[in-house]
């Protein structure tokens, strides 16, 4: 907790002697960047710090939120079944596109999806110093706020002094990981560098998981007396196997490691699997930073940044329509198997600028943010069996592409938020935020149908709460908030297709109320939750003119719990410590519309109140860490996550059972002349436990009877990983 607290305390400082010592100015430096979204410790909110040791003990082929699965109320899982790949998290519940991701304060979220696809940017863990993960409606920040959760993330690389590192791992399924940085420390003049590269590899563990992806790094900066001035560059670049299909439950109960994606037969009947059916994507950042410290407390921080990114799904189809596609058709009836690309380009700007003032008293921070995206979406053809390689496919993609649309978003947005210490031991909290976007949708969807939507959004989001500190290392906190969320890309332009009534917004209100304490060999906390919903978006079975899933809004539904937390260090060399959630998460009056067999519109099926899906009402963690002897630590950690449903109908059929695993870590580091040498073993699933940790389900009305199924994601059994690092 002490270093907790001193994390926190750095957070907050802005003060005249902000520069005044090396090793103190750049550390400072990045927290000024990152802090105006991150809560400090007197701050009435839920959160955790997860800082750079703990991200850099993380087994190496996970990904960010599989780095982050031991945390309170997370739950995650991998497509592939290992960590390296397509990965998601839920927070509470809350999915990925309710979780608002920073990077040195700017939002990460896709504008169209909003949600942040880890597998193109991969290898983050190597590359961030601090992430704090808040848990509810937490504090406004620039740009879009959070709806369930809150993941913000600092890369800071900057260092007093002259750094190099190397890191080598090899897994199981063929992974391999290389890792390379250095830094320059801070040169005559107060110039520094900073940079890395990163390679990953694996097969996976289903059939066609593969992942190929980089990623680099770059830091440049210049401090001087009050001011600093940074350019960072991140880069990702992944090649994948297309996996987000999972596996059809009969399939995997004959063989859990089976994907059909890509499955197709020749003409005498053999099954063979296109070997390029892959998602492909590059994503540039680029964020120009300046912050300027005026003294008495008051510091101005301003960020540019740009996004780029392109890529493309390339998928082998049979049996499809020469027609739905743009290629000839003379007759109008004939079918053939092709190869496609669904392809798309966007370009993200960012401007955000804030304003910080402290003094023994007040806590204030004002930011304001504006950004706009555009998203290109298109589909190529490459090849169709019926026309043979000799048709000129170029040229039918020049004229036009066999579907094209666009989406353009602009958002801008304004907060100001206050902590008043109020006496000794009493902090009052404010947080006011204003936000207005609009977002235009033109063009034809790869079904041909219109997807032209306009709409423009404004959004109040006030937040506010006091903290009360009755003794040494005790705290207690309670906050109230008020969040919207607008709908995605895609579920506009499925519900544009439809016949249901247009969707709104979501609204939530959000009360937590907490008990923090610490002593010399224990620290706990428990806080309580109330998350209320209005207008929810979600999937009830109803379906467009084309078959897609319509999302509606559900009038009312809540998150309602409570989550633990302790740690206990009994002896200097050995520590305990764990976390529990039990909450309940519920649909009011939920309604499924069942499509009929002779796809002649819905049948209506009234469950009541049920539970929401993918909302486990159990999580728990456990994990112990003991220093063995000299230079060796070892963790043993396990995980549990209750009975999930894969929809709203709390159907047992369509539940995700519960299950729990453990991972097992041992490291031995040698103190070397010239730096530290270290080796470790990571053993994942340690007892061979066979589980599906997500899922997908279809169900159809015939003659009054609803027939189901369900698709599922394996996780993969007992496997290991090994690592080599040196640094100086």
């Amino acid at each position: 907790m002490r270093g907790f607290l001193f994390v926190s305390a750095l957070l907050a400082l802005q003060t005249p002697g902000l520069f005044a010592q090396d090793s103190i100015r750049t550390e400072r430096l990045d927290s000024t960047v990152v802090s105006a979204s991150r809560a400090g410790y007197s701050t009435p909110v839920s959160f955790t710090m997860v800082g750079k040791d703990e991200l850099r003990s993380a087994n190496p082929s996970f990904s960010l939120p599989m780095s982050l699965q031991l945390q309170p109320s997370v739950v995650t899982y991998n497509e592939g079944g290992t960590g390296l790949g397509n990965s998601a998290m839920t927070i509470r519940g809350s999915k990925g596109s309710q979780i608002n991701v920073t990077l040195n304060g700017i939002t990460l979220n896709d504008s169209e999806s909003q949600e942040v696809f880890w597998v193109n940017i991969p290898s983050l863990t190597s590359l961030i110093s601090t992430v704090q993960v808040q848990r509810g409606l937490g504090t406004s920040a620039n740009g879009a706020g959070a709806f369930g959760a809150s993941i913000n993330m600092n890369t800071a690389f900057v260092t007093p002094d002259p750094f190099g590192s190397f890191d080598f791992s090899a897994g199981s399924y063929n992974t391999f990981l290389t890792t390379v940085s250095a830094g320059s420390g801070l040169l005559p003049g107060g110039w520094y560098v900073s940079a890395a590269f990163s390679k990953g590899v694996t097969d996976g563990y289903i059939r066609n998981a593969f992942v190929d992806s980089k990623s680099a790094f770059v830091a440049a900066g210049w401090l001087s007396g009050r001011n600093s001035l940074r350019l960072t560059w991140l880069m990702g670049d992944q090649r994948s196997g297309i996996t987000w299909d999972g596996i059809d439950y009969e399939q995997y109960e004959i063989d859990r490691r089976y994907n059909g994606a890509g499955k197709y037969k020749d003409e005498y009947g053999n099954v063979f699997y296109y070997d390029n059916q892959t998602d492909n994507y590059r994503q540039n950042h680029l964020q120009l930073n300046y912050t300027h410290s005026f003294g008495g407390g008051l510091s101005w921080s301003n960020t540019l940044n740009y996004t780029r990114g392109d890529g493309y799904d390339e998928y082998l189809k049979t049996g499809r329509s020469l027609l739905d596609y743009g290629l000839p058709d003379p007759t109008g009836e004939a079918v053939s198997d092709m190869i496609y690309r669904k392809k798309m380009g966007n370009d993200y700007y960012v401007f955000n600028s804030t304003l910080k003032y402290r003094n023994d008293a007040l806590d204030l921070t004002g930011g304001i943010n504006a950004a706009r995206y555009g998203g290109a979406h298109f589909g190529e053809m490459l090849w169709a069996r019926i026309l043979g390689q000799k048709f000129d496919y170029d040229r039918l993609n020049r004229e036009g592409p066999w579907y094209s649309n666009d989406t353009r978003k602009t958002d801008f947005s304004g907060f100001l938020k206050g902590e008043y210490r109020a006496g000794e031991s009493l902090v009052l909290y404010a947080d006011l935020q204003l936000r207005r976007l609009g977002i235009v949708m033109d063009g034809a969807d790869d079904d041909g149908a219109s997807v032209d939507y306009q709409a423009d959004w404004t959004f109040f989001n006030p937040r506010g709460g006091v903290s009360w500190f009755p003794a040494e290392g005790h705290k207690l906190y309670a906050s109230v908030a008020l969040g919207h969320r607008e709908p995605g890309r895609s579920d506009i332009k499925e519900n544009v297709k439809g016949t249901v009534s247009p969707i709104r917004p979501e609204r939530m209100v959000d009360i937590e109320a907490g008990y923090q304490w610490e002593s010399e060999r224990f620290r706990g906390s428990a806080n309580l939750y109330l998350m209320e919903y209005r207008d929810m978006l979600l999937e009830t079975g109803r379906l467009s003119d084309s078959g897609y899933n319509i999302k509606e809004n559900v009038p009312k539904g809540y998150r309602r719990g409570i989550e633990l937390a302790a740690a206990w260090t009994p002896v200097r060399w050995f520590c305990l410590d764990g976390n529990l959630t039990l909450s309940r998460n519920r649909i009011r009056d939920y309604v499924s519309f069942v499509p009929r067999a002779d796809k002649k519109g819905t049948v209506e099926v009234a469950y009541g109140d049920t539970d929401m899906l993918m909302s486990p009402s159990l999580i728990g963690m456990l994990r112990a860490t003991a220093s063995l002897w000299k230079g060796a630590t070892a963790s043993l950690d396990g995980k549990y996550v209750g009975k999930q449903f894969i929809d709203n109908t709390m159907r047992d059929e369509m539940a995700i059972p519960a299950y729990g695993i453990a991972n097992f870590s041992l490291t031995q580091s040698f103190a070397l002349r010239t730096g530290t040498l270290s080796l470790t073993g990571y053993v994942n699933n340690l007892f061979n436990h066979l589980y599906y940790a997500s899922g997908w389900r279809w169900e159809s009305w015939d003659d009054g009877t609803v027939y189901t199924g369900i698709g599922v994601y394996p996780q993969a059994p007992c496997n290991a990983t090994v690592k080599i690092s040196y640094r100086f």
